[in-house]
């Protein structure tokens, strides 16, 4: 038998998600949520979290109605357990409790310690019926990001490459530009647009001098301001970035932030700090401990969102190959319409490889999209 208003529930719910998508890259460190308002089966009011430290998605669900509305009796569809502490913003549970609506249907309560069930427990307080778990499997994949950081206090880290139909990210020579096309590079921007850090290796450094920030454009070509800037961090073991590089040349404008082993120049690091870099020390220069370190130093920075840009060697530092443990959670593979071939051309990703392949990294595909004659594939990692 089918639950009452299971079918409705899920209805409404999915409308709400749709919404709180709309804040990806603009909310963090907080959560995407999104709201919608509804009485005799009729959607009155919906909004979504647009900006971090700006009115949560009840609120601008509320303020949506209009004069002839009334939220009064109505059900309230949230993706997350309203907040019920102040933050930024008064506690969303109690704009709910004064709207008068009666029934508050929620995806996933809130793992965040000042959150955790406070928010049920006072809008079942004041008497409101509250369903949760609607769509919860739903919420959690938007949420992931969001979620990892508050359980873990590490960032969610997203792998981005271009390879070629057989697989190589460069010829023998170590050409790469360019492997993808246009309206791939154009979705790689918009990607760069929305996480907190983009981070590279020092063989990318050197052999690119990248500038490794977002340039997005709309669909007519027109530039565009992206979401958020990125840190430009640069994972640095044995060799720094030359100072006539672009990214400490710019550093000043654009952040660049280098996360330094034991084993470089100390005094060319100062230097470098000298011209506007931040620099970060480990006390630990093999790389999978480094990078473990720079993740949760990332993390203690508030970082919800981290994209790595290369090369294989950084990428390669992400896996420990006597454990298959992976610390990548999500991979945005873009396959390019060309051939390569040569053994000795690169693969994305370096380092010692895995052995067994019963400890291969296990991915679900996410989605698919087709840009031209490229192909972009998202996967995430299955835990």
């Amino acid at each position: 038998m089918t639950p009452p208003h299971q079918d409705d529930d899920e209805r409404w719910m999915r409308l709400a998600l749709e919404l709180a998508a709309q804040g990806q890259g603009r909310v963090e460190p907080n959560p995407m949520v999104g709201c919608v308002l509804v009485k005799d089966d009729t959607c009155i009011g919906r909004g979504y979290h647009q900006s971090f430290g700006g009115p949560h998605a009840e609120v601008n669900a509320l303020r949506s109605l209009d004069g002839s509305s009334d939220a009064a009796g109505a059900t309230a569809y949230v993706t997350l357990e309203p907040c019920c502490h102040h933050g930024k913003t008064p506690p969303c549970s109690e704009a709910l409790i004064q709207s008068g609506v009666a029934r508050v249907v929620v995806a996933m309560r809130d793992p965040f310690p000042k959150v955790d069930g406070g928010g049920i427990r006072q809008l079942r307080a004041a008497g409101i019926d509250v369903t949760l778990d609607v769509l919860k499997e739903d919420a959690e994949t938007l949420l992931a990001p969001y979620l990892k950081r508050v359980q873990t206090g590490i960032p969610w880290v997203i792998a981005k490459w271009a390879m070629t139909a057989d697989g190589r990210i460069a010829t023998v020579s170590r050409q790469s530009q360019w492997i993808s096309g246009p309206e791939s590079r154009r979705r790689v921007h918009r990607l760069r647009g929305r996480v907190d850090a983009i981070v590279a290796g020092m063989g990318t450094v050197q052999a690119d001098d990248p500038m490794l920030n977002a340039r997005p454009t709309a669909d007519d070509g027109t530039d565009v301001t992206p979401p958020r800037i990125a840190k430009r961090v640069v994972l640095c073991r044995r060799r720094l970035p030359s100072r006539q590089s672009k990214l400490i040349q710019t550093g000043t404008v654009i952040p660049t932030w280098l996360i330094a082993s034991p084993r470089v120049d100390r005094a060319e690091l100062a230097a470098l700090r000298q011209l506007g870099a931040v620099v970060f020390e480990l006390d630990c220069d093999e790389s999978q401990a480094m990078v473990r370190q720079m993740l949760a130093l990332l993390g203690d920075q508030g970082m919800t969102n981290v994209m790595i840009e290369g090369g294989a060697e950084l990428l390669g530092g992400f896996w420990d190959p006597p454990s298959g443990d992976c610390l990548v959670d999500e991979f945005h593979v873009y396959i390019g319409a060309k051939l390569f071939g040569g053994v000795s051309a690169p693969g994305p990703i370096a380092g010692e490889g895995l052995g067994p392949i019963e400890l291969a990294t296990k991915l679900t595909l996410h989605r698919v999209d087709r840009f031209a004659n490229d192909v972009r594939l998202v996967y995430r990692r299955v835990e």
